[in-house]
Parts: C-alpha cells; structure tokens; sequence
C-alpha cells in the first residue's frame, strides 16, 4: 500500500463530537490519534501491519486462527477512528471488503485526508450511529462483527451498544459461524466487563476471552476482547502461542469459563433507559 497523501500536520482539530488530537509518534514515526482526550488509534503510515494497540493484535491473532489471507471477509467495524484494524485487514485479507461506521462525519473526513486509507470498496466509512447502522443491514450479511466504539469520561462503550437488544441485531447480521469481536474497556472491578459477558452470552452459544493475566484478574485499567459465535470458538495451539508471545502476553479463556466469568446483570435496553419496541 504506497503511501500518496502528504504527511498530516500535528494539531487539535475541532470534530463533531469534541476535538481529537494528532501527534507524531518518536519512537515508531507513526501517528497517534487521541478524540477529547483519549488514545484511540494509531498508525504507522509505512506498514499497514503494525498495530500498535494490544487489543487491536488480539482480535487480529482470533481472526487468523479462523480465517485463512484469502477468505474474502465482509467485515463491518462499530466505531471508526483512524481506521488503524480495517486497514491492517484490507492488507491481511486483500479479498476482503469492509465497511468502518463512524458517528462523527468530521473525524471521518479528516482521517481520509490524513491517512492513505484504502478505498471503496475494499474500505467504506460510513457515517452514522453503529447500531442504527447494523439494524439497517441485510440479515446474514457479514463474516465478521467489530465493536470499538467509546465515548464519555472516562471513556466507555456507548450503552446503547451493550444490550441484548443490540447484541441480538449483530446475531442476525453474521452469517451462520460469523465472529462477533467486541472490545471492552474497564477498571480494575471489572463490573462492566463481567456485564458484557453476561449480556453476550444471553445471545451467543460460544464465548472466548482475550486479555493480558492482570486484567482478567483485575489488578489494572485495560480492555478485554470478547469473541462470539453460534459455533464453537476452539482457539489453536497457534493461536496460544501468537497470544503468549505478543509484547503484552494475553491469555485465552473459552467455552464454560469464559461464561461463568460473566457474573454481571444482564443489560436489556430497558436497563439504559431506552424505550422497549
């Protein structure tokens, strides 16, 4: 993917919903992309394989232990940002074609003026709400679900994108065997991760979790990946292994554990104060 857009200017910029914020990496000579605040993104704009973010190299490593570089995926991303995964996607699976929804029409347009981002209709930016988007799609209609969408201080997956209600429309957007990759954020109590399992689970039959030791133990401030599917998620010695072996080692956990890890409530709309259909 040859680089042909000038280099980006380091800077606050004004967005839809705040500001964001872009600053040159020293150490890598990529770019950092931080919205009212926070890290959301990062790219180096010579290897569209790098991924700086642990739990972006996560749901990465789940994907190729399902997937083989040809599999033509249709992929749709919930949260947009700086389009650093479907980027890495669009060079790891060249078949592929993704659509990356970003609620902010601004942030979206300056990361397409940044960044050389592959085009339509290997890579679509769609403008709009994550979940009114997936509920306007086709059923069956897509290989893989990712859910990275954060707002609010400190920064937390919108509520609207972490019921059941919400959750049983990704269920029926994913083909039969499609791979639903949410990424959660949490403190050290884990109480909105352990309710994110529990919601996940009311909808899909098979879960697996993704996190470095300490998160899943709660002694830190960090993100957990989880992974769903109506068909089993039985990770690899391979994919052990690439986690194990990753700059920050994660662990895997599957099946009953990772089910009984969801000792939360389970999240109905209702519960975030949205009206019931």
């Amino acid at each position: 993917m040859a680089k042909t857009a000038p280099d980006p200017v380091e800077g606050v910029y004004p967005i839809e919903t705040g500001s964001c914020e872009l600053v040159r990496d020293r150490f890598t000579d990529g770019w950092l992309l931080s919205i009212n605040g926070a890290h959301s993104s990062h790219i180096d704009p010579d290897d569209p394989l790098a991924l700086d973010f642990e739990y972006m190299r996560y749901m990465a490593a789940l994907l190729a232990d399902r997937a083989s570089p040809d599999a033509a995926l249709r992929v749709l991303h919930l949260g947009g940002a700086a389009c650093a995964l479907p980027r890495y996607l669009a060079q790891a699976y060249p078949a592929s074609r993704q659509v990356a929804v970003e609620i902010d029409a601004e942030l979206a347009r300056l990361v397409r003026e940044w960044f050389d981002l592959p085009r339509a209709p290997r890579l679509r930016i769609r403008v709009g709400d994550g979940r009114e988007v997936a509920a306007s799609l086709t059923a069956q209609s897509r290989d893989v679900v990712i859910r990275d969408a954060f707002g609010g201080e400190p920064p937390r997956t919108p509520a609207h994108l972490t019921t059941v209600e919400f959750t049983e429309s990704i269920r029926r957007v994913l083909t039969p065997g499609g791979l639903y990759l949410a990424n959660c954020g949490d403190s050290r109590d884990l109480t909105l991760a352990r309710a994110e399992v529990s919601t996940i689970a009311e909808v899909f039959g098979h879960l697996a979790l993704v996190a470095d030791a300490g998160m899943l133990k709660g002694r830190r401030t960090g993100n957990i990946v989880i992974a769903a599917s109506d068909t089993p998620i039985e990770p690899s010695s391979e994919l052990v292994r690439t986690l194990l072996a990753d700059p920050l080692p994660a662990q895997i956990v599957a099946g009953r554990r990772a089910r009984e890890f969801g000792r939360g409530n389970v999240r109905h709309d209702r519960d975030v104060g949205l009206p019931n259909d």
